[in-house]
Parts: structure tokens; C-alpha cells; sequence
């Protein structure tokens, strides 16, 4: 056998195997950009879309060698935030219209904090630019804010600002669904190189944003679980927005600030001439046999001043009230009865020197309830108080213990003073009963003898609940006479309008409905809020209803009843709105939230008048004012009613004050910060605005109810709750 030969050795100018000729061009260097055409081509090829897109994008802003091409701000000058802002306010004008009303509020932390940056980083002439351009939308809701904001040109001066400081020192919370804001992040990824960047930069830096579910039902309304939430003894998270104790708040007219708000008119509604002969000449007779004295008015004077417009404009427009049919003997009794008790009432000028004014309570207190009781409510005659309960039934009494008898009760049968109304298949949130004024002692009980329709005493009363229904039921007979089927919701609200006939109802089904008690189909859709319409109120000439939003809308809007438009849209609050009233002489809406604050607003020019703080966190559940609209009084959760004078208070500042309540410990002292709760979480001061003129804490008894009679005395009801 012969020996195997070696491979030859290999020359210098020999090349690996399967090398090409020596007279071959050398190979193409793979830089960065060919890999990434390689793999767009392949990814394109196999259907990756979403990959391939997500590549590009990432690979649009590599230099040569792959590497990233590093982002200078000072290389685009001031005018990056400029486009980054507008960029991101015209994706929020045109996104879905189902997540426009919570992506709008980002646009207020994103102008603040971008003009902020501008002067910061010495672009003096571009943030100047920024705020001329992009302040309009926050006039009506930020003005005070902005004033501060404005004079703003150096470094310097955002560091000596107290605005400045307030929002630099703080991050901004704000509170988002899930869909909202995935699709928020989505967008400015997608726009990363077109402002899209800073606008992350600003929200991871200077935001904190809370993404929560937004379930279309409200929550528990039970009373253990609303005081659990005030003394931070659940899991709940904190749905405050903007920077923690400093909420400017404000009156908006109109999603569009361009927009020319219409004008109001807030005066008393005319009345027929038939009625008004009617009353007049009633009140003539009763002048006759009971002169005046002591200086005091007549009473068809009274009257007359009563109805007195001034200016003459004022007053509602025809097509602007709803009709009503003639008026009835007992539609005078009424009108006479008020207008004696509005001229011999207790007067309340409001503070004269400091002091209040001595407001008078009786509270009316229930036990052995445990916690089934959702609302209670007065009748205008005092007479009557029902309560609605969770066990899905309704309890009338009578506050003078009198019989309540019905013309169909049987033979034998033992009439009590109180009643119960059953018909309802769940928790019944809310109760009206119809118009009435106190009976005078000539006039027979209408409670006593259900045919005497002459009386001034009330007729009906509405009930709303959580199966969907508003039921009217009789208080002559004691019987259910209609049930009202729209709503596909809890209905959590519902009022009879100043006049009666008509009523307005609100659900957890985002809307506000207007009937008329003879139709079972409603009159009106009031369609707007973008979570559950809370709590309803009418305007004291039946022109206008206001009704109040929780969840993520926390909005205030005041609407037409003629024409079903919306008037007037306020915002401000940081909790979910829980009670209305609007004053007597149709000038001022007082709306409260869950967090303790009323806030007071000037219809007309739809503005904030001022705030006022001064219950404990768990609700606000009641609000009623004096007759001269020159006091407010209000009841809630925290165990106390409180009288607030309406006049702007000078004083800037509150003072912590305890005065006890149905949340109290035992130091008596509502969440004293030095003390903690048997949880061993901290309690916080409850601080009180120098407008309470008074409060009138109870032991254990949360109250529901607080109003005020035509006499200016107030009556509240609440039940005890150890």
C-alpha cells in the first residue's frame, strides 16, 4: 500500500474553501441597515405585521452602526413642547367619544407642567407662545391658576412662585380606566419622535395617574360601607384629582370655551290670572278677619312681593315652562298658606357683626334600624315623615302621632300613626313627596278624611329603588297607583318639581328623566354624564333641573325642562356629588360631594362663588336653604348638621375644629391627627371653613335629611347607628 499523500500547503494568496477567484469583488460589509431590511423583508413575507411595525419604528431613529441617534431637546429649541402639546390635545379632541370626557382632564397637567419646563429650561419667548396659545380652554375652570401662572418669565421666578412650587412639589393625580388609558400610552408610543416622548416624560415625572375599572352600576350605597370609606378603612382606591390640597375648581358653561352661553332666566314663573284672582281674593278674606299689626304687611302685600319680578326679563320665557294643567281649589290653599307662613317666618339675615344668626333644630332620630334605612323624607306640611328602607319597603309616620286612616280600610280595622307601603322588589334609594304647606287650624286633616281635596295637605309621594322602577303612591288610600318603567338601572334619585305634576328621576344608567305623574312614559332624556347621575334638584321656578355625577365624571349640569338641553356644565368637585339645592330666589346652586365640601355657584354667569369645608369624609346627604337664601344648612354621614352663611367670607383660612358627630372617638374629636382608630390608622384634622356659623353634632345618628320650612325652623332626621 503507498503512504497517503498530505494536502498541499497553502499560499499566501490561497483562500478558505469554497472561497471565490481572487479576481472576485469582495463581498458587501453587512452594516445595521441591511440586517434590519433582511428582517423587515422576511417579517413582511411571513405576515408579522404588528412585529414588522414595531421594528421600523425602533429602528427609524439608529445612526450607521445601529446605534441610537441620541434625542437632544435643545437641538428643537422650546418649540418641541409646542408641537408635543398640540399633538397630543388634537389626538384627545378626536378620540372616541367614550374616552374623550377622562382624557380631557390630562390636557390641564400637561399645559401646566409643559409651560413650567419652557421657562425652566431659558425658552422665555417660546412658554410666553405656549400659554397665549393654549390657555383658552382653562379660563373658566383654572383662571386663578393661570392669573398666577402668567407672569412667569425666568428660572428664577418659577423658582419663587408658590404655584410654581404647589405643582412642582407635588405630582398631579388623576384617575383613568384601563381602556382609556392603554389607549393613551398606545398613541404616544405609536408618536414617539412627534412629541410623543416628552409627553411620557411628563406624565412618568410630574403625573400620578391611578388606572382603575369603571363599572357602569354605582357601588355599595350601604351605611357601613360609605363610613368605612370615610375613615380609610377599606381598599378603595382614591379617585382625587389634581395636586392634594390644592383644588382650585370652577364653573364650566360649555365643553367648548368658545362657545356663547345662553342666558338664564332665573326669575319667578308667571302665574295663570285665574289663580292668582283666586289668591287674592283669599287673601283679602283672611285680611278682613285677622288685620296685620305691629307694622307687619298684609298678606295680599306679602303676596304681591312674593311674586314680584324685578327685572321683568327674568322671568322664564313661554317656551321655556312646561304647561300645567288649571289649577284646582287645593292648588290655592297651598299658595295661601305659603304666603302666611312667609310673612310671619323666623327672619335670617345672615351674620350681622360676626354672629350668626340663632337657627333652630329638631331632629328627628330613628332606632333599631340597623343600617336598613337609605333615605328619609319631610313632607312640605311637617306632618308626615317617611322612610325608605333596604328591606325594600317604605315606613310613613306622623309627626303629631295622629291616625293615618284611609277610606278603604275594612271595618274593625285599628288605624296606628304610621303606615307601610310595600310594592318595591328592592332597596328603595329616595322619596318625594308631593307640594303641600301647612294645614291652618280651620282645615280638617287631610289624613283623617282622605276626601277633603281642599286641604293644603300632601297627596302623593314617589319612591325610587334599586328594581328599576319609580312607583306614585296614594296617600289617601295608602296604595301604589302607578309604577313608572324607563330607567335600566338602580334609580338612585327622584324629586317632584316645586309645583307638583311633575317629576325628575336619575339612575346609575348615566341619565335624568322627565315625567309627568298621569304618563308612564317619560317626557324627557337628559343624556350627558359620562357615569352614574347621582342626585337630581329643581330650580325654584320648575324651568331648569340640575342634576350631579360620581365616578370619573364629578360634574355638575343644569338643564332646560322645556327642551332637554344642557344650560350649564360645572366642575370642580374631587368626590362623587351627593346632594343639590338650589336657593330660593334662583341665584345660587349649592352642590356637596362625598369628601365633605359644598361648593356654591352663580348660575347666571355660571362661576364658583366659594367652597366650604367643614364635614367629615363619608357624604354630604342633605342641603336645604332659607327662605331669604341667605343661609345654608346641611346634614351627612359625619353625624352632624351645619349652618353656613352664603355671604363670600373674607377669611382665607379655616381652622381645625372637633365637635363630634356620628364619627367620632372617644376623645369626642372627629379623626383627632394625634389619636388613631382601633386599626392603628392615623385619623386626619377635619379643618372648617370660617363660612359654618354653627354645628349641631349628634351622638351616633348619620343624618339624612335636613330642610328647612316654610317658617325658617329646620327640621333633621337621621337614625342611630352604634
Amino acid at each position: 500500500m503507498s503512504a497517503q499523500q498530505p494536502p498541499p500547503p497553502r499560499t499566501a494568496s490561497a483562500g478558505p474553501p469554497n472561497a471565490p477567484p481572487s479576481g472576485a469583488p469582495p463581498p458587501a460589509t453587512q452594516t445595521s441597515q441591511n440586517l434590519n431590511s433582511i428582517v423587515l423583508e422576511y417579517l413582511s413575507k411571513k405576515g408579522y405585521s404588528r412585529t414588522e411595525a414595531m421594528l421600523r419604528r425602533e429602528s427609524s431613529h439608529l445612526d450607521a452602526n445601529g446605534q441610537p441617534i441620541p434625542f437632544k431637546l435643545e437641538e428643537q429649541g422650546g418649540k418641541m413642547y409646542l408641537h408635543a402639546y398640540n399633538m397630543a390635545q388634537n389626538w384627545v379632541d378626536n378620540v372616541l367619544d367614550i374616552y374623550k370626557p377622562e382624557l380631557k382632564r390630562l390636557l390641564w397637567p400637561l399645559f401646566v407642567y409643559s409651560y413650567l419646563s419652557l421657562i425652566s429650561d431659558y425658552y422665555p419667548r417660546d412658554g410666553q407662545d405656549f400659554f397665549a396659545r393654549y390657555k383658552a380652554p382653562f379660563e373658566n375652570e383654572h383662571k386663578d391658576d393661570l392669573r398666577a401662572l402668567a407672569p412667569l418669565n425666568e428660572p428664577e421666578h418659577v423658582q419663587q412662585s408658590d404655584i410654581a412650587k404647589i405643582y412642582r412639589g407635588s405630582k398631579y393625580r388623576l384617575t383613568l380606566s384601563h381602556m382609556a388609558f392603554a389607549t393613551l400610552i398606545q398613541f404616544l408610543e405609536s408618536k414617539d419622535n412627534e412629541g410623543g416622548r416628552i409627553i411620557l416624560s411628563i406624565i412618568n415625572g410630574s403625573l400620578d395617574i391611578h388606572s382603575v375599572d369603571r363599572p357602569v352600576g354605582g357601588g355599595a350605597r350601604g351605611l357601613q360601607k360609605i363610613l368605612a370609606q370615610r375613615n380609610g378603612d377599606d381598599d378603595v382606591p382614591a379617585e382625587d384629582e389634581g395636586i392634594p390640597g390644592h383644588n382650585p375648581g370652577s364653573a364650566n358653561t360649555s365643553s367648548n370655551a368658545l362657545t356663547t352661553i345662553p342666558r338664564l332666566h332665573l326669575g319667578v314663573a308667571p302665574m295663570e290670572p285665574d289663580l292668582m284672582d283666586d289668591i287674592k281674593a283669599d287673601l283679602s278674606h283672611e285680611d278682613s278677619i285677622n288685620p296685620p299689626t305691629d307694622g307687619r304687611p298684609s298678606l295680599v302685600e306679602q303676596f304681591e312681593q312674593n311674586i314680584k319680578v324685578e327685572p321683568p326679563d327674568e322671568a322664564p320665557r313661554e317656551h321655556e315652562i312646561i304647561p300645567f294643567p288649571p289649577s284646582t281649589a287645593r292648588d290655592v290653599a297651598i299658595e295661601v298658606q305659603k304666603v302666611k307662613e312667609n310673612r310671619d317666618r323666623f327672619r335670617i339675615d345672615g351674620r350681622t357683626g360676626g354672629v350668626g344668626p340663632g337657627v333652630s333644630v329638631t331632629m328627628w332620630t330613628f332606632h333599631n334600624t340597623f343600617d336598613s334605612v337609605n333615605c328619609i323624607e319631610f313632607s312640605g306640611d311637617n306632618a308626615l315623615v317617611a322612610v325608605g328602607t333596604a328591606e325594600s319597603y317604605i315606613r310613613v309616620w306622623s309627626l303629631d302621632n295622629r291616625a293615618l286612616t284611609s277610606p278603604t280600610d275594612p271595618a274593625g280595622f285599628q288605624p296606628s300613626s304610621s303606615r307601610r307601603l310595600i310594592g318595591h322588589s328592592g332597596p328603595v334609594y329616595a322619596l318625594s313627596f308631593s307640594p303641600s304647606a301647612a294645614a291652618s287650624d280651620s282645615q280638617t286633616n287631610g289624613h283623617t278624611n282622605g276626601t277633603n281635596s281642599s286641604t293644603s295637605q300632601p297627596r302623593y309621594l314617589l319612591s325610587s329603588s334599586a328594581d328599576h322602577t319609580i312607583r306614585l303612591w296614594s296617600l289617601d288610600t295608602w296604595t301604589n297607583l302607578v309604577v313608572y318603567r324607563s330607567h335600566n338601572s338602580p334609580v338612585w334619585d327622584v324629586r317632584f318639581s316645586p309645583h307638583g305634576h311633575y317629576f325628575v328621576s336619575s339612575s346609575a344608567d348615566r341619565t335624568a328623566r322627565l315625567w309627568s305623574t298621569p304618563n308612564i312614559a317619560p317626557l324627557r332624556l337628559f343624556v350627558g354624564h359620562d357615569s352614574d347621575a347621582e342626585t337630581v334638584a329643581w330650580h325654584p321656578n320648575g324651568a331648569y333641573v340640575f342634576t350631579g355625577s360620581s365616578g370619573g365624571d364629578k360634574t355638575v349640569r343644569m338643564w332646560g325642562t322645556a327642551s332637554g338641553n344642557e344650560v350649564r356644565l360645572f366642575t370642580g368637585h374631587t368626590g362623587n356629588i351627593t346632594s343639590l339645592a338650589c336657593s330660593p330666589n334662583g341665584r345660587i346652586l349649592a352642590s356637596a360631594d362625598d369628601r365633605g365640601e359644598i361648593i356654591l355657584w352663580d348660575l347666571q354667569p355660571g362661576r364658583l362663588l366659594k367652597r366650604m369645608r367643614g364635614h367629615g369624609r363619608g357624604g354630604i346627604w342633605s342641603m336645604d336653604w332659607s327662605m331669604e337664601s341667605s343661609v345654608l344648612v346641611s346634614g351627612g354621614a359625619d353625624g352632624t348638621v351645619r349652618v353656613w352663611d352664603v355671604q363670600p367670607n373674607k377669611e382665607a383660612q379655616g381652622k381645625v375644629i372637633g365637635e363630634g358627630g356620628a364619627g367620632t372617638k372617644i376623645d369626642g374629636s372627629i379623626g383627632a391627627s394625634n389619636n388613631s382608630s382601633k386599626t392603628g390608622k392615623a385619623k386626619k384634622d377635619v379643618v372648617i371653613s370660617p363660612d359654618q356659623i354653627s354645628a349641631f353634632p349628634t351622638k351616633k345618628s348619620p343624618v339624612y335629611k335636613v330642610r328647612f320650612t316654610h317658617m325658617n325652623l329646620v327640621m333633621a332626621g337621621g337614625a342611630y347607628f352604634p
